[in-house]
């Protein structure tokens, strides 16, 4: 996988090529992003980028460049001297690479075990690794023990893992120069990653520790504090819809955008929200509500909750999710103005409904709704009846929005 090839996260890439040709980058890193950000994508594509015979040299060339040099040392393999930003995509360690194949790139990932009594290793669940990877790049762990077919088992990372970790990158390379781990979520390592703790402090030469994580509070204090950190923001929403577009043809833009606002900067989410929402209307949808609530009436308003309470339960937390994701940008407009957002921004379906939003509700008008949605979520997610929910959520709104009436906001 090259860089180009992931969505978003193009500081970040641009960041870890500059340590790279500044010969700063420590050999035991930590890319810690939340869930759909892409952070085990970019470790392959770094870890592709370090391997590429085009960005630091032929294996076994004496000239190629140690990334932990002391003095800077110009990049080889490049007609130019100029560095690569990029891995080139066609040399033999990039078609490795890319097929996760490639001999000094190592991967350890949560599993279960086959047979009871017995510990398991990565290396057991490689093809079915592979298979993941290509299906579901975006997918998280729960995705992951699902595939292979845990059930109700419990990932882990275990003993024997660590001390095969410990025999692997004691080893030479075989092709690259560079021996590399990807270690994808050490929140699943138990009091058995301190075996670990030897190998990350004095590494052999030319070995590089990725760890890649969604939540560091869950990672051993003892590993983490030796650890680079290298922080992933969450997805932009033009970036998921651009993604969404090419990936979905008969999606349009604005629906694309609309599933990207209320997926919270998590492509995951977002492709989860492609396969629920069909034809639904997030947008229409709520403009018939709050015509129904500010201009219509009592007779509207019910014929309005009647149609939102014959959505799934799914679907009603996407609608509540987006209202609220609009409610923001409202918030957003109000407060920059719009000259806070470039063209492309102020052309979209979404910033046309957040300005006619300013319109009808004030700062604090809209700090009530939210917490009105906030509440509408949480018992939808607890099996509320619907259609009282969203009854009693339009009469809410109504004494909001048409009254001004913010006691409810407490």
């Amino acid at each position: 996988m090259q860089f180009s090839a992931i969505i978003g996260q193009k500081e970040v890439s641009d960041q870890l090529v500059k340590m790279v040709h500044q010969n700063r980058l420590g050999h035991a890193l930590l890319f810690l992003g939340r869930e759909g950000c892409g952070a085990l994508n970019l470790a392959q594509a770094f870890a592709q980028y370090i391997v590429c015979e085009k960005v630091n040299g032929k294996p076994g060339a004496s000239q190629a460049p140690s990334l932990f040099a002391e003095d800077p040392q110009p990049s080889t393999g490049h007609n130019n001297n100029e560095p690569l930003n990029d891995s080139c995509g066609i040399c033999p360690a990039c078609i490795k690479s890319s097929k996760l194949i490639h001999p000094d790139i190592h991967f350890c990932y949560p599993v279960v075990t086959k047979k009871p009594g017995e510990q398991p290793l990565s290396t057991d669940y490689i093809t079915e690794w592979r298979n993941f990877i290509v299906e579901k790049p975006y997918g998280n762990a729960y995705d992951w023990l699902q595939f292979i077919g845990a059930e109700n088992k419990q990932g882990n990372i275990t003993a024997k893992e660590c001390n095969e970790i410990v025999h692997k990158m004691s080893l030479k390379s075989f092709e690259a120069g560079y021996k590399i781990l990807i270690l994808w979520m050490p929140e699943y390592l138990g009091a058995e990653g301190n075996k670990l703790l030897k190998l990350i402090e004095e590494p052999p030469p030319n070995t590089v520790f990725i760890f890649v994580a969604e939540n560091d509070a869950l990672i051993l204090p003892t590993i983490l504090s030796r650890l680079q950190l290298i922080k992933l923001p969450p997805l932009q929403d033009g970036a998921i819809a651009r993604a969404l577009e090419s990936q979905f043809e008969d999606l349009s833009p604005d629906k694309a955008l609309q599933l990207a606002s209320i997926s919270d900067g998590n492509f995951r989410e977002a492709l989860l929200h492609v396969q629920n929402s069909g034809e639904d209307d997030w947008e229409g949808l709520l403009r018939d509500g709050l015509n129904a609530i500010v201009k219509s009436g009592p007779v509207a308003q019910v014929k309005w909750v009647e149609e939102a309470a014959k959505l799934g339960r799914e679907k009603q937390k996407q609608f509540l999710k987006y209202f609220l994701r609009l409610l923001e940008e409202a918030v957003r407009i109000e407060v920059l103005g719009p000259q806070g957002f470039n063209a492309d921004e102020t052309l979209t379906s979404t910033f046309e409904m957040a300005v006619k939003l300013n319109k009808i509700c004030s700062l604090d008008q809209k700090e009530a709704i939210m917490n009105e949605l906030d509440h509408a979520s949480y018992y939808i997610e607890r099996n509320a009846n619907a259609k009282i929910l969203f009854h009693a959520l339009t009469i809410k709104l109504s004494h909001i929005i048409r009254n001004k009436s913010l006691i409810l906001v407490n």
